[in-house]
């Protein structure tokens, strides 16, 4: 049933694209692609119509689904039926799709459902990478979204990693490339984030602004964001200037809707919290690049006389063979950033704990607990006013119930946080 109701989705939506024609952006990569994607689709949207993944929609059914504006009806096989026989009237002139891998050739298979016009490929890390041999055969696989962009299109590139620009030799269309590297065709400088240094954060208020300024082939742009937190937040902006720029929006058009680029619930989000805390939700997923990229964020805060830097992190899954080193790496870094108090938890984060407690964070000040409803309970407690806590975990982890302990608006929990339909309640 399932192999039948895949091939039939594919041949359904192929023949919708080929009749309609609009233009496939599609994005890659192991850290970033939502971020980007929303950018992207976000921006886009001052000139065209724009679709764009719904949900995690980024795989084989995914992709089909979102293009035909529906969702999945789960195991229903008479619901499976109604969505093959349902046909839209109309497509929006441009998709921003995610296209994710987990197996070889999941990318091809994509791609033959629905050709990128544009291609972004963000940043490789080893996620995802438990049906591959190394990360670097993650990669390859992943780049073969180069070699199936239209000729007449455009690859998009981080310049930022090294493994991503490395692979630019399988592009079939021009290369264009995005980071805060030199040369860039679209680079960012000057990045600011300023933070408030304060011993309470209320909901409603600004609790943060980041500044870049962005040089593009066309001209310089200001881009400022409030309550967008890291550089990778700020280079999720990048490929959106320049694939809009690609596809022939103005300055003006551009800069109008920059400040409209939201995060989705899970993914940095700064978050009040109780006894005026507050929060970083990261708790969408994690991949090594990720956890560092937020550890990062986490040490450019400033805290008050008496609060601190928290990082309460959940392991990193489908780490394959590098589950261990990846997990110890964490622990370092989390030392390296100045975290005052670090929590670990699940299995997987033991290495984590003793390699923050080797890396110089005193012992009283490193917690271990087996899940995050654990954690979350101890949390409450501790939490003091003014400290600024990062919370961040892979999906398994489950790390949105710490957050949904701490947050200063719980009942808006539903639209805040990740995984809060009865689904996600019930397992």
């Amino acid at each position: 049933m399932k192999a039948f109701v895949q091939k039939q989705l594919a041949k359904k939506v192929k023949r919708l694209l080929d009749q309609h024609n609009p233009i496939i952006v599609a994005v890659t990569g192991s850290v970033g692609k939502t971020s980007v994607r929303n950018a992207i689709a976000t921006v886009l949207s001052a000139k065209y119509s724009v679709g764009t993944t719904i949900k995690n929609y980024n795989n084989e059914f995914g992709v089909p689904l979102t293009i035909l504006g529906q969702e999945s009806p789960g195991k229903s096989a008479l619901g499976w039926m109604k969505v093959l026989m349902k046909t839209p009237k109309g497509l929006p002139q441009v998709f921003v799709l995610e296209y994710g891998v987990d197996h070889p050739g999941d990318m091809a298979h994509l791609c033959g459902i629905a050709q990128p016009d544009v291609s972004v490929f963000t940043r490789v890390s080893p996620v995802h990478v438990e049906h591959f041999r190394t990360v670097e055969a993650l990669a390859e696989e992943k780049a073969s979204i180069l070699e199936h962009t239209k000729k007449a299109g455009l690859c998009v590139l981080n310049k930022d990693d090294k493994r991503v620009l490395g692979l630019a030799g399988h592009a079939s269309a021009p290369v264009s490339t995005y980071g805060y590297a030199d040369g860039a065709d679209v680079q960012a400088t000057d990045y600011r984030l300023e933070t408030r240094e304060d011993f309470s954060f209320e909901p409603g208020e600004r609790f943060s602004t980041m500044r870049l300024s962005v040089q593009t082939p066309k001209d310089q742009v200001v881009v400022e964001l409030d309550n967008v937190l890291g550089r990778a937040s700020g280079s999720a902006v990048l490929p959106a200037i320049l694939v809009a720029q690609h596809l022939g929006l103005t300055q003006e058009e551009i800069l109008s809707k920059i400040g409209d680029i939201t995060f989705e619930p899970g993914r940095m989000n700064a978050l009040p919290g109780i006894k005026g805390a507050l929060l970083i939700d990261s708790s969408y997923n994690a991949a090594p690049a990720s956890m560092a990229e937020a550890l990062n964020v986490l040490s450019e805060f400033h805290v008050a006389e008496s609060a601190r830097r928290v990082a309460v992190l959940g392991h990193m899954a489908e780490l394959g063979s590098y589950t261990e080193q990846e997990h110890r790496m964490l622990g370092m870094r989390a030392a390296e950033a100045g975290v005052d108090l670090l929590v670990c938890v699940g299995q997987m984060t033991q290495d984590t704990h003793e390699a923050a407690i080797e890396a110089g964070i005193p012992e009283e000040h490193v917690q271990h607990f087996d899940d995050a409803v654990e954690a979350g309970r101890w949390m409450d407690r501790e939490i003091r006013k003014g400290d600024v806590v990062l919370v961040k975990g892979s999906q398994s982890a489950r790390m949105e119930r710490v957050v949904k302990d701490l947050m200063a608006e719980p009942l808006r929990a539903k639209d805040l946080l990740v995984r809060q339909s009865e689904y996600w309640q019930t397992n």
